[in-house]
């Protein structure tokens, strides 16, 4: 069977679950925290980071590779767009929610949440005020051309999806919401995308790992 190293709450291992629950793929959960300096984990990923899959003698590390080989060894149902044109859309928005995006939101999210509960420090709301207020509009200005009022961005749920959403899903547990009438269309995919069963599935099991549940 699959085996899955990662925790919940990260949007790079919850791209992976919800990836392998939308294909009816099993698979086992190996706790492991990333960059933890775990010497048996970084035989098998020597960054350090989480997720990584082992699928019999094949060993990966990195959400958007191990996404990519899901949806070629099980292409039905499909997490990517077909045609040239929406496939490469599909990667920048992969790229870009999973750079740049996931970097504004870890950046509420350690503050807003891990300072204070993890390590017992008070957030830096000046740092904060930087995302929210500088940082993060432009790219909502942005997303919110490239996103459909209904609906999803390529008709059906796709990767692409989550991860333009997944980086407000970790502001969203400090604090921070998409102001619904400035930025609706963004404010909505991220709702719907929410609702999404297996996004709501895996979200549940985030809320209870982070004892929001």
């Amino acid at each position: 069977m699959i085996k899955v190293y990662g925790v919940h709450g990260s949007p790079f291992v919850r791209k992976v679950f919800v990836a392998l629950d939308y294909k009816g793929i099993p698979y086992d959960i190996v706790r492991q925290m990333p960059f933890s300096g775990d010497s048996e984990y970084l035989k098998i990923n020597p960054l350090g980071k989480v997720p990584t899959l082992v699928d019999g003698d094949l060993t990966l590390g990195d959400s958007k590779v191990i996404c990519r080989y899901l949806e070629n060894a099980y292409p039905e149902p499909a997490l990517y767009p077909t045609g040239l044109a929406d496939r490469a859309m599909a990667d920048w928005y992969e790229d870009l929610g999973g750079g740049y995006l996931s970097e504004l939101g870890a950046g509420i999210f350690f503050q807003r949440f891990m300072r204070p509960f993890a390590f017992k420090q008070e957030p830096d709301e000046e740092l904060v005020a930087r995302i929210t207020d500088k940082k993060l509009p432009p790219m909502l200005d942005y997303l919110e051309s490239q996103v459909p009022a209904d609906g999803f961005i390529f008709g059906d749920f796709t990767l692409a999806d989550l991860c333009l959403v997944s980086p407000f899903i970790n502001a969203g547990y400090a604090g921070y919401d998409v102001d619904s009438s400035r930025w609706p269309g963004m404010a909505s995919l991220i709702a719907r995308v929410k609702e999404q069963a297996q996004v709501k599935a895996v979200l549940d099991k985030e809320a209870k790992a982070l004892g929001l549940g």
